[in-house]
């Protein structure tokens, strides 16, 4: 009884250092296994699959989790062998021979499928980035993209578009982000010639994040106006897309097209996309209140947004009142905030529709009112307000912001008498506006809907349709993985 316990007691720390690491290794072989028969078959889906996969695996990779998953899909001593080892960190050496010992499959292999060559490399990259490793994730993300220009294969693509996502992404994370913007406008050609449409959904959106970082707004719009047009293929893709395409239209004074652009990329954008969703929604009440709307309270109060969304409430509350001190104050309190959103300089054109605001709760509140007591309610800060307020509410009544005259003689500002809304074509406006909405809604959503190829043309078998529905469901599980995946 006696070695019985001390035999359990040597054997049980052995056991627990050596279980861990196997299960990863036996999900990257399953993956490896997905990739190499989408390879062979020619199915884009398994290897989506397997980027999936591999992306709710990333938060247990280990380097010798890795080394072993390099040992069993490359020959030991061959060029990619060694070429991948060389970006982990020689550590765990014992686990690692405890890995090996399991036989491999491909060490008789003449060479390594491009396929998994390209995810070799994302995994390592994936690894590389979550230690916070950034100067041997720079050299990996390099020679991946090195290898991926001399890949033309559609069964690469799907790889491919997240090597460049992180490609640039660990460029961003180092400030290094402007290096390679000639190298991302090679890579959007060299997908653009070859037919990669998913390639150039994901290097378009870099471009564009990679000259909106450094302000280039004039950069950014040419370059999307002259890219080539394609049906989006990836939902993400295209609401960053949306997102990029509401900031630039924002900044040009395209106020109308950039709510749509950022409204409808919060709509599609997946729940798991909290941090996307925010920059959204604030720019989104940006554009409402420089189109003179209030947004509704229900935004600022959605479920993990309250916090990140509250100066923006505050700034909206100021806006609504037309109180131009308050929005003085609310400015300079969240200055920080709103500089680290790139929405300071936005801000500052609120004041002009602040000023209107109250101008028209004035106009409302009284039929005849001194210009005096006008720049006194306004609060206006300046060495003649009165002048200063004649010229706004002359600018007022010229735009049509209120129903009023302005006499000069004596003074006053005279309120028109307020007539029936209904007897106005303003109804009919916004009813129209919401019919459109709907209508624009139904046929988004009757373009998305996917459908088994010739259905229409062929008798099918009872088998047949049992494997026609078995390709429904993965069809269905993939595009609901699709929407929770790693944005």
């Amino acid at each position: 009884m006696t070695q019985d316990v001390e035999m359990q007691d040597h054997t049980t720390p052995s056991h627990s250092v050596s279980s861990a690491v196997p299960s990863t290794l036996q999900h990257l072989k399953e993956i490896a296994s997905l990739i190499e028969t989408g390879s062979y078959s020619k199915e884009v889906r398994r290897i989506a699959r397997a980027v999936r996969l591999t992306i709710a695996l990333r938060r247990k990779l280990t380097a010798s989790a890795l080394l072993s998953f390099i040992d069993y899909v490359a020959c030991p001593g061959s060029e990619p062998h060694a070429r991948f080892s060389a970006y982990l960190p020689e550590e765990d050496c014992h686990q690692m021979e405890v890995d090996n010992a399991t036989p491999t499959v491909q060490s008789s292999a003449k060479h390594l499928l491009p396929e998994m060559e390209m995810y070799c490399y994302l995994v390592i990259l994936l690894f590389l980035i979550d230690q916070k490793r950034y100067k041997e994730a720079k050299v990996c993300s390099s020679g991946s993209i090195a290898r991926v220009k001399s890949l033309n294969r559609r069964t690469v693509d799907v790889i491919a578009s997240r090597l460049y996502f992180y490609y640039s992404y660990i460029y961003e994370l180092t400030g290094d982000l402007a290096e390679i913007r000639g190298n991302l406008l090679a890579l959007h050609r060299i997908a653009t010639l070859r037919h990669d449409e998913l390639g150039q959904e994901t290097l378009l959106n870099l471009l564009l994040r990679n000259y909106l970082h450094y302000n280039l707004y004039d950069q950014a719009e040419k370059l999307r106006s002259k890219a080539p047009q394609f049906e989006a293929h990836s939902n993400q893709q295209f609401c960053r897309y949306l997102f990029y395409l509401g900031k630039i239209r924002t900044i040009q004074l395209e106020y109308t097209d950039a709510k749509e652009s950022l409204l409808q990329a919060a709509r599609k954008a997946p729940v798991a996309a909290l941090g996307f969703r925010i920059q959204c929604n604030k720019w989104a009440v940006i554009v409402r209140l420089l189109l003179g709307e209030i947004p509704e309270r229900t935004i600022f109060m959605q479920k993990g947004m309250e916090k990140a969304l509250r100066p923006y409430f505050e700034l909206t509350n100021a806006v609504r009142i037309g109180d131009l001190e308050l929005f003085r104050n609310v400015a300079d309190k969240f200055a920080a905030t709103f500089s680290a959103d790139g929405t300071h300089n936005l801000i500052v054109r609120l004041r002009h529709n602040v000023i209107r605001t109250g101008l028209r709760n004035i106009s409302i509140s009284y039929s005849r009112i001194s210009l005096a007591d006008v720049a006194q309610k306004l609060r206006l800060n300046s060495a003649n307000p009165i002048a200063d307020a004649e010229s706004i509410v002359a600018k007022a009544i010229r735009d049509g912001a209120i129903d009023a005259t302005l006499d000069h003689r004596n003074g006053w500002m005279v309120s028109k008498e307020t007539g029936d809304v209904y007897s106005t074509t303003e109804p009919q406006l916004a009813f129209n506006t919401r019919i459109a909405f709907c209508l624009n809604m139904h046929n988004e959503a009757i373009r998305a809907l996917r459908f088994p190829p010739n259905t229409h043309n062929e008798k099918e078998s009872a088998e047949k349709r049992r494997e026609r529905q078995q390709q429904e469901q993965e069809l269905a599980k993939h595009i609901q993985e699709e929407d929770d995946d790693d944005f």
